[in-house]
């Protein structure tokens, strides 16, 4: 069993606040490019966090892919409800994902008390993951500037394998994804 973790940005750090954003259509073409890819080099479970974002369309494009690759999906949260002081709508779009995934549970049993149940989800993660896609800049800074650190920092003492998709990749599958969407309307 090779056990994945994907992470990277929330959404609003990505200028995403719509779920008809043109942007999210190239995240998901990279996610399921890279996922793709990994599944293909033995990867049957992947584990991510509920936050919207990355996280989130992680499940949604590992859902899709199900039907052609044996993966599971597990999703895991720092703490118990997480999505308490979110609107109804983000709500309701973690609670029908929950759903959706083999497996869910929060990392620590308490709502949000400090900092250290951050730094508890993410030990957790990395015991619990052989390696992490995470679709992240060290460039421009965002929440998962934390996750980066610790799996970087990790290559000293644990062999963690990694691989970050940039700004710069996005736009190459940006570019793919064009190319790609103008063959579909030749055909």
């Amino acid at each position: 069993m090779t056990r994945l973790w994907v992470t990277g940005y929330r959404a609003y750090e990505l200028g995403i606040f719509k779920k008809d954003d043109p942007k999210i259509k190239i995240i998901k073409y990279a996610l399921k490019a890279e996922l793709i890819r990994q599944f293909e080099q033995g990867v049957d479970w992947v584990i991510t966090g509920p936050q919207l974002g990355i996280e989130q369309w992680t499940i949604e494009v590992v859902n899709e892919l199900k039907q052609d690759y044996a993966v599971k999906i597990a999703m895991m949260a720092p703490y118990l409800n997480i999505e308490k002081n979110w609107n109804d709508e983000k709500k309701g779009q973690l609670a029908k994902l929950k759903t959706q995934v083999d497996y869910y549970a929060s990392v620590s049993m308490q709502e949000y008390q400090n900092p250290s149940q951050l730094k508890g989800y993410q030990k957790f993660m990395v015991n619990h993951t052989d390696c992490a896609l995470m679709i992240y800049d060290p460039e421009f800074e965002g929440k998962t500037k934390h996750d980066y650190a610790l799996i970087t920092n990790l290559q000293i003492s644990k062999n963690y394998t990694w691989q970050t998709v940039s700004f710069d990749d996005l736009q190459e599958f940006a570019i793919a994804f064009g190319e790609e969407q103008e063959s579909d309307k030749n055909y």
